[in-house]
């Protein structure tokens, strides 16, 4: 459920998006209780926490996949319109075979064309696209097999596609793993030029405490519920933080 809000809670921000008491239950199992948080353009929102935090259930409640109790609110500070959120996404993983003849394009035009892409080739979605891959370094890779693409490689193009068109919010589930130390800087670079270019509120899962100290705007602690948040150095010195981690 995604409303419209109280422009005060957000005032000096573009736009924010506030959850409020959102649960997920499976079954008689309690997966997530009481989570509240206030997300805000150009902010970096990193969600840290053990295995079986509820972190993925949280994103899947936001993206409208799952089923939940309370509510999603949005809020356009600037003009006051309650449109609704359009979101980004870059899942952890894609699974895709290295041997199936999906090229970059194919898979983009899939995302942001109703025209089925083995009829034709469009040449003015082609230049689009190419102009799109061109922002993260992946041009090149157009007419490349999807499963032959490095681990970065990969992640940009997924990144292009997230943000086309773009978005209020862009998710992006443990969006480092499997890629390399240079990958990863290139990554978090790319994020912080994308959430002060655009104004993006970006929301991330990460296990990667170092990163998430060095890079993030806010953190969230989440163990089934929000524990503590704040910023790094904050939610780093909380008493909850070195029960989940100890001394890490």
């Amino acid at each position: 459920m995604i409303e419209a809000h109280d422009h005060s809670a957000c005032e000096g921000h573009c736009h924010c998006i506030e959850i409020k008491d959102l649960g997920v239950k499976f079954g008689n199992d309690v997966i997530l209780k009481d989570v509240n948080l206030h997300m805000h353009c150009g902010q970096l929102t990193v969600v840290i926490g053990p295995n079986g935090a509820g972190k993925s259930t949280l994103l899947r409640a936001i993206l409208g996949e799952i089923e939940h109790e309370g509510t999603i609110d949005f809020t356009e500070t600037a003009s006051g319109n309650r449109n609704e959120m359009k979101i980004g996404y870059v899942p952890q993983s894609l699974n895709i075979e290295r041997e199936i003849p999906i090229t970059v394009y194919d898979l983009f035009a899939s995302f942001i064309s109703r025209t089925p892409v083995w009829l034709f080739k469009s040449k003015k979605l082609y230049n689009r696209i190419y102009e799109q891959l061109k922002v993260f370094s992946v041009e090149d890779c157009i007419d490349k097999q999807v499963g032959k693409l490095s681990g970065g490689q990969l992640q940009r193009v997924m990144l292009s596609i997230a943000i086309t068109p773009m978005p209020n919010l862009l998710i992006l589930d443990e969006p480092v793993s499997g890629i390399d130390e240079n990958g990863v800087r290139d990554f978090y670079r790319i994020v912080n030029e994308l959430k002060t270019k655009h104004d993006l509120s970006i929301l991330l899962v990460s296990h990667d405490l170092h990163l998430v100290k060095k890079y993030a705007d806010k953190v969230i602690l989440l163990d089934n519920t929000i524990l503590a948040q704040g910023k790094p150095e904050e939610v780093y010195e909380n008493p909850y933080f070195k029960e989940v981690f100890g001394n890490d």
